[in-house]
């Protein structure tokens, strides 16, 4: 009898586990895609050169940003371009002119995230994490807009930010004002994939190779399905043709970045949202996903 009763406690621990585990899966997340405007309209070619010609046309992008919504904190994934760029000859005096030139930036003091969350009902206050996905100046704009938040990158990127490659400091892709005040915030110095809150809903995915420490993320929603935010590591549908982004630390790692993302997308059956598709976003940008 004894036995039967040990025997029947350890199963019911076991059950009791396998129901915990389970119901973590079972979060209540959502998600909000928006855009910190847009670039653009320049040829595609620009961004992917090894784009066959007859491919080319113009194109305008959005600049990704995410604000996800999760029962333990509001997460941000990027928050796109700096506010400076919405003053006065703000692009020239915060970016070089060359990337103003180029990228022609299109931003109204809506699409910057503090009013984005004020939209959504939320406040910067209200952010418990930002995830950068990387340095660049379309991602990490407006990182100082949260002093109190817990920031995770990778620990390399914390290196490239302040001190990137010289052939990307030739970019003007890093811009040092956008984070020189947020040397002091609380960093989470990640080497790889990080569960943000213990339970499977947001995942951040380490996918280096638009820049040393680029991260992607993967969400799981309670009904079971996954979605996966590639930002840089997948600018476009072409990419995943075979044709690189222009600007990379490593090319060989940035397609073992986007294949691992694709196979991550396939297995799971998850979608998979591009950093940068124009067309992607037109037909799914500012909404909620959940």
């Amino acid at each position: 009898m004894k036995k039967s009763a040990i025997l029947a406690a350890m199963l019911g621990l076991v059950f009791a586990m396998g129901a915990s585990v389970g119901s973590a899966h079972n979060t209540p997340i959502k998600a909000y895609w928006a855009a910190s405007g847009t670039f653009g309209p320049f040829n595609i070619r620009g961004l992917i050169p090894a784009l066959p010609a007859d491919r080319a046309r113009d194109i305008t992008i959005p600049v990704p940003m995410w604000i996800i919504d999760h029962p333990k904190g509001l997460v941000v994934f990027d928050t796109g371009n700096n506010v400076a760029l919405n003053s006065p000859g703000g692009c020239e005096k915060h970016w070089s002119p060359g990337q103003c030139g180029f990228l022609k930036p299109s931003q109204k003091r809506s699409d910057v995230i503090d009013m984005q969350l004020k939209k959504l009902g939320y406040s910067v206050d209200d952010v418990k994490v930002v995830v950068s996905s990387h340095s660049h100046l379309d991602h990490i704009g407006n990182i100082e807009m949260f002093p109190n938040a817990l920031h995770i990158l990778q620990k390399v990127e914390l290196y490239q930010a302040w001190w990137p490659e010289k052939f990307q400091r030739g970019s003007n892709a890093h811009i040092m004002a956008d984070y020189d005040g947020a040397r002091d915030f609380n960093y989470l110095a990640l080497d790889g994939d990080f569960d943000i809150y213990g339970d499977g809903a947001i995942t951040v995915l380490n996918a280096p190779g638009h820049t040393l420490g680029n991260q992607s993320m993967r969400l799981k929603f309670a009904d079971g399905h996954s979605i996966v935010i590639a930002q840089d590591a997948l600018w476009m549908r072409e990419n995943l043709e075979g044709f690189p982004a222009g600007l990379n630390f490593s090319v060989k790692t940035y397609f073992e970045s986007a294949d691992r993302l694709k196979a991550i997308s396939d297995l799971e059956g998850a979608e998979l949202f591009f950093g940068h598709d124009e067309q992607q976003w037109k037909e799914k940008g500012n909404r909620w996903y959940r």
